[in-house]
């Protein structure tokens, strides 16, 4: 590929796209509406991912165009898109309590948006490729019918046919969903027809809890780094369910190499990956909160509500498609992706 346009260019997940391209000697165009902030209810100033990492684009990637633009305005996109060879779309609403606030917005970005892209895409003569940012969240509670048995400090898949994680084949039908789920669904499912239809080389990266440098977490979205900032700055921190409840992770580096996997070689390739750690790189809440103990010696004070609509006990990611196909796997462990963090976060301070 020689040019790469990276939607949500301004978002933690499409600012290291934008930059792994532009280290790697591609022409990079970085789009973005810049109201990422204004979509989380919890966000405030000092956590506003998007201002941070434009303006990290802005000094650090001089060549990166970057252009203030709205996935949701087809014919600006389209022009956009032209003449660029692979697309990386991460531009979204990424979190659940804002859909169901306002679930046409959520949808206008997710399902509308993706659309666009993959319309862009198609009508476009330079043929570019396109990988999505999709959501494990895609699968409803369909996940919470997998068996779990309950352990001293999380939960646990207690079933054989789940040992390496939920698969690509798991039903989304017939569950409870979330706007956001159901949004991220339909573009999930818009993928898999454009591709399944030879209108355009895409795929669907079902993605679980993705954590590294550049991004500041909130209570809505992101909760690696929540819980790690809030642990560094004395804050107090609300869980909600018991806090055994267990994801996979995924240092942000390697998300965007499986990304590049794909757009490097899309021919024949599955339209849908799931994206994650793996069953080698799990950690509950709870177990987190003692890892971050341990390594900065702070632990942030807990109060615990409900459980959230939506929420899962246990997501892990069964990457073995990703593994088979794309030949790529996790290369940085847990405990070394969250060392890099906080040698990150203290560099800001």
């Amino acid at each position: 590929m020689e040019n790469v346009l990276v939607t949500g260019g301004a978002g933690f997940v499409g600012s290291h796209a934008a930059a792994f391209y532009d280290d790697r000697g591609v022409s990079v165009t970085a789009l973005d509406n810049l109201s990422r902030v204004d979509t989380l209810a919890e966000a405030d100033a000092d956590r506003d991912t998007a201002a941070y990492n434009w303006k990290y684009l802005e000094r650090e990637h001089p060549d990166v165009e970057r252009v203030e633009a709205d996935v949701r305005d087809f014919d600006r996109l389209e022009s956009i898109v032209e003449g660029h060879d692979g697309i990386v779309h991460t531009a979204g609403q990424v979190a659940v309590t804002t859909s169901l606030d306002d679930p046409f917005l959520d949808f206008e970005v997710n399902a509308r948006g993706t659309l666009n892209v993959l319309e862009a895409a198609s009508a476009a003569a330079s043929d570019p490729a396109v990988v999505v940012a999709s959501t494990n969240k895609v699968y409803g509670d369909n996940v919470n019918d997998v068996p779990v048995r309950e352990e001293e400090s999380r939960y646990q898949y207690d079933d054989p046919e789940f040992e390496d994680g939920i698969p690509e084949t798991l039903s989304i039908d017939d569950c409870e969903h979330t706007p956001y789920g159901v949004s991220k669904l339909a573009a999930d499912l818009y993928v898999q027809d454009y591709a399944e239809r030879g209108e355009v080389d895409a795929a669907a990266f079902r993605m679980s809890c993705i954590y590294g440098p550049r991004q500041f977490g909130n209570e809505d979205q992101g909760w690696v780094a929540h819980f790690a900032l809030s642990a560094l700055r004395d804050e107090p921190l609300t869980i909600y369910g018991d806090g055994k409840q267990v994801r996979d992770v995924l240092y942000v580096e390697d998300l965007i190499r499986a990304y590049d996997a794909f757009l490097q070689d899309p021919t024949g390739k599955p339209s849908v990956f799931n994206v994650g750690g793996g069953p080698e790189n799990t950690t509950s809440l709870l177990e987190f909160l003692d890892l971050l103990e341990e390594e900065t010696g702070s632990r942030p004070d807990v109060s615990f509500e409900d459980w959230r609509q939506g929420d899962q006990k246990v997501y892990v990611s069964d990457v073995s498609r990703a593994e088979n196909k794309l030949h790529w796997v996790p290369e940085i462990g847990f405990e070394e992706g969250i060392e890099r963090y906080l040698d990150w976060t203290c560099q800001i301070q």
